[in-house]
């Protein structure tokens, strides 16, 4: 599989990574559903075989559960691969609810909780996961510095910042890469976010480029309506009519591009955040081992011009659609 260089760092990713948000199982309000470990290990193990060279973690996934698993599934094989996980986000005594904490304190304990569940002596890039609360990020990211000049940490990113907060940050130490949200559907980040990682040098780690799932083509009004009680997309306007319908049948329209491939509705949308140059590697979740051996087929197809424009059509008359049906 292609890899692309992260920013400024030494680090060269594979353009698809294993991301670990599900594997954290659903005892929390950002879950997915249960989950069964054996499979995790399983999948992040047949990931790391078929050549995959990164996993993304947070100690929010599972209220530290999914740095756990990974933790046991890369043992013996921590060479393999680059780790990043995030910090910055803390819970309620009783689970309820999670809220941001960027206190230098804090950081450095969570970093050393991580290395422990991780069972690593080192993470390879370490993200502030949300820029909660904004006025604390230079602290946080202070702290994040000073785990880099420790040698507990390799690299620093940043995860869901804006341009102006990347600028803040910037200036006490430079960021290794920005992970934000990017898909078909949500394209925010090419107007300002994508330029500036550009001109500065700054990697880009894009997450959600199947909408968590609505892009699959696997997806089904059925399905969306009978999400366990404890999938956070329940309560997602994207699973919700009238946006649900025009999703779907804009997936559908993307289906023959992908078959001419012979590839599933899924690697399209991972192949077309990977469109970008300014992208480094998109974070594919998959909790079977099945499920990233069908992924990881999308790290090396690359999208003509036709295809894009194609693609492009379908956006504008399902944009159309949805301000329509929305309106008023």
């Amino acid at each position: 599989m292609e890899k692309r260089k992260l920013g400024y760092s030494d680090l060269y990713i594979t353009t698809i990574g294993l991301g670990t948000w599900a594997i954290g199982g659903g005892d929390n309000p950002y879950g997915w559903g249960p989950q069964d470990d054996k499979d995790s290990i399983a999948t992040i193990q047949r990931a790391i075989d078929l050549g995959i060279n990164w996993l993304d973690t947070a100690k929010g996934y599972g209220h530290g559960h999914s740095e756990e698993i990974v933790g046991q599934a890369v043992k013996g094989r921590r060479d393999q691969v680059i780790i990043a996980t995030k910090c910055g986000i803390l819970w309620k005594e009783d689970g309820s609810d999670i809220y941001g904490w960027l206190k230098k304190d804090s950081i450095k304990a969570e970093c050393e909780s991580s290395l422990k569940r991780l069972g690593t002596d080192y993470i390879d890039l370490y993200q502030i996961h949300w820029p909660w609360p904004d006025e604390d990020i230079e602290e946080g990211w202070g702290a994040i510095a000073e785990l880099i000049k420790e040698g507990k940490v390799r690299y620093g990113g940043v995860s869901n910042f804006n341009v102006e907060q990347m600028k803040r940050v910037q200036k006490i130490h430079p960021i290794a890469s920005l992970q934000p949200p990017y898909s078909m559907i949500k394209r925010d980040i090419e107007a300002e976010i994508l330029p500036f990682c550009k001109e500065n040098n700054i990697g880009v780690i894009v997450y959600s480029p199947m909408q968590a799932g609505l892009l699959t083509g696997k997806m089904t009004k059925e399905r969306a309506m009978n999400f366990p009680v404890d999938d956070w997309r329940r309560n997602n306007p994207d699973f919700q009519e009238p946006a649900l319908s025009i999703n779907l049948e804009f997936v559908e329209k993307l289906r023959p591009i992908a078959e001419r491939h012979g590839q599933p509705v899924a690697n399209l949308a991972l192949a077309w955040t990977l469109r970008r140059a300014e992208v480094t590697g998109a974070i594919a979740g998959a909790r079977r081992p099945d499920q990233i051996e069908e992924t990881a087929r999308a790290g090396d197809w690359r999208l003509t011009e036709e295809e894009i424009a194609e693609i492009d059509r379908y956006l504008q008359e399902r944009d159309q659609k949805l301000a329509a049906a929305t309106a008023g």
